[in-house]
């Protein structure tokens, strides 16, 4: 989770300096080098997975999205408009968006998102302890609720509960390992309506007290067996530390980790029927 963080990934490089300006462009402009891609990898999974949700039981009045550790909300974007990842970086590091104070970036975003909307949109919910980086994503129209609380150190707010009681999915592509069963623990006690949860989590940070926890509310957990590139290393340091965290994990490192990038699996937790 950006903001306040407690990383359970020794060896990783940490990237706090642009997880909380006023607007994205510092984000797009470090991870465009690193070719940070899972929410590319995650939005047709999401979308699909929605659609799933909303004709499963539980979904009269059509469940929300609750996006964690939502940043600058990058999957809301992907998941309700017509736009790739490729498009967000292209115009958040252009020379036009360059020029432009962070209120103008506002003011433009606005409209680049409206006109983008897509029919199928759905109402997203965004969890960050990062305050600005919510705020942008709430003043630009991509989140129609944003809360910028941590978790992992305090229980949700009251708003932030009656928002957690009509979630029917809960998405997160880059939080886990910041973020902990304590937090999804917390918002179960909330949860009113059946809940799914879709997570990408790195091959280098343990998901099972995750799955542990979601059984005891009734969730049963499945690893998709997929590894989805995340982004490259930093350097050969970090490669290093996440080849011997995979293996650690139980995973074979070889043309993956070994070649250069980060992986993630994709975890499907969804109520156990009868």
């Amino acid at each position: 989770m950006t903001g306040d963080r407690t990383s359970t990934t020794p060896g990783k490089s940490r990237f706090d300096d642009i997880y909380n300006k006023p607007d994205p462009r510092a984000y797009f402009r470090r991870l465009a080098p690193l070719e940070y891609e899972i929410p590319h990898h995650a939005q047709d999974i999401f979308r699909r997975t929605r659609a799933d949700r909303a004709e499963a039981p539980g979904a009269e009045g059509g469940a929300a999205v609750l996006d964690l550790c939502c940043s600058y909300g990058i999957n809301a974007a992907l998941l309700n408009h017509n736009l790739t990842l490729a498009d967000l970086y292209a115009h958040y590091t252009g020379p036009e968006a360059e020029a432009l104070t962070a209120a103008e970036l506002i003011e433009r975003d606005k409209e680049f998102y409206a006109s983008r909307r897509r029919a199928d949109a759905t109402r997203v919910i965004g969890l960050d302890a990062a305050d600005r980086a919510v705020r942008y994503a709430l003043d630009v129209g991509l989140l129609d609720e944003g809360y910028a609380e941590n978790l992992e150190q305090r229980p949700p707010s009251p708003l932030l509960r009656r928002a957690i009681a009509g979630t029917g999915l809960i998405t997160v592509t880059g939080g886990i390992g910041y973020i902990s069963h304590r937090t999804f623990e917390a918002l179960m006690e909330c949860a009113r309506v059946p809940v799914w949860v879709s997570a990408f989590v790195l091959r280098t940070v343990p998901y099972q007290p995750v799955i542990t926890s979601l059984a005891g509310y009734g969730l049963v957990t499945e690893d998709s067996s997929q590894n989805y590139p995340q982004r490259l290393f930093t350097g050969p340091a970090e490669q290093r530390s996440a080849i011997e965290q995979a293996l650690g994990a139980g995973y074979d490192p070889t043309g993956l980790e070994t070649e250069g990038r980060y992986y993630t699996r994709l975890f499907e937790s969804r109520p156990r029927t009868a």
